[in-house]
């Protein structure tokens, strides 16, 4: 016979059940939302080299790589470019290529200082120095922001440019952007809890409060890099390995912008040295000295 203490100890251990039920499925959630090793991030590739020195060569070659299969599917390669060590590191090792051919590259900038050009704050500057100037890129091939302008007019100006280069693409779809991370989590100048983050209509946007100087500049918007074909992170140094952990592994809370990058359909590398995985759990990728991705 079911008594009324039957009943309820029944009652109690369905809602024992309940409950257990719901936080096993918020467990999985705050996984799904937080965590490198997350469903989402299966197509995510880190890839660890004793040092730049060996990680440089390898960045070549998965440029070269990704420029050929561009060329041959569509007939030009569209690339996006970033600033800080990435500016040496690539000029370097793109000008040790044999019979390196750009005549039919195109270049934009992830994002730009409003500097002159040449300022040695200026992204393009640096690459015209240092790569443009030493390739067969055509001048037509380089879309640069006009520095002349107003911060708000100059984004303005050069989501015009981007829509003219990717004439059929309601949101620019780059071949391959390669993007550094900053110390705090930012990349392009997307930085933590800043509102662009939640930008979803602009492809291109000003910034005039950048906590990184000089503070005013434009950016691509993350629907912008989340749209690419391939994007690959460089990272080097001890001084990353901090945030990169936080950013490959996850935290509580907010995502930092680089986590945020997550190619809709394309691939994600992250390409970093010993001393910045120094704190990395995750499992990684150790090729070879020469070896291609």
């Amino acid at each position: 016979m079911m008594t009324c203490r039957t009943v309820k100890v029944w009652q109690l251990q369905l809602t024992s059940l309940y409950i257990a039920q719901n936080l096993f499925l918020l467990s999985l959630s705050s996984q799904y939302l937080f965590h490198s090793d997350s469903a989402f991030m299966a197509g995510r590739r880190v890839v660890v080299f004793p040092s730049s020195a060996e990680l440089g060569p390898v960045l070549a070659h998965l440029v070269t790589s990704r420029a050929e299969k561009a060329l041959a599917s569509h007939g030009r390669f569209t690339l996006g470019l970033s600033g800080g060590s990435l500016v040496s590191m690539l000029s370097k090792e793109l000008l040790a290529l044999p019979e390196l051919d750009c005549s039919k590259w195109v270049i934009g900038f992830c994002d730009e200082r409003l500097v002159s050009f040449d300022d040695p704050e200026s992204t393009y500057g640096l690459y015209k120095n240092q790569l443009f100037s030493k390739v067969n890129i055509p001048d037509s091939g380089i879309l640069t922001i006009d520095p002349s302008l107003p911060v708000s007019e100059c984004a303005e100006n050069y989501t015009r440019k981007l829509k003219e280069a990717f004439p059929d693409d309601d949101i620019p779809v780059f071949d391959m952007l390669l993007l550094g991370m900053g110390p705090d989590g930012h990349t392009c100048s997307l930085f933590p809890d800043h509102p662009l983050l939640e930008e979803t209509k602009k492809i291109v946007a000003p910034i005039s409060d950048s906590p990184k100087p000089p503070p005013q500049r434009v950016t691509m918007t993350l629907p912008v890099v989340n749209s690419a074909c391939c994007v690959a992170f460089v990272s080097t140094g001890g001084s990353k390995a901090p945030i990169l952990k936080e950013v490959l592994e996850g935290r509580e809370g907010p995502a930092f912008p680089a986590a945020r990058v997550v190619p809709t359909n394309g691939e994600l590398f992250w390409l970093v040295d010993d001393p910045a995985a120094a704190s990395l759990t995750i499992q990684v990728e150790r090729p070879g000295s020469g070896a291609k991705l």
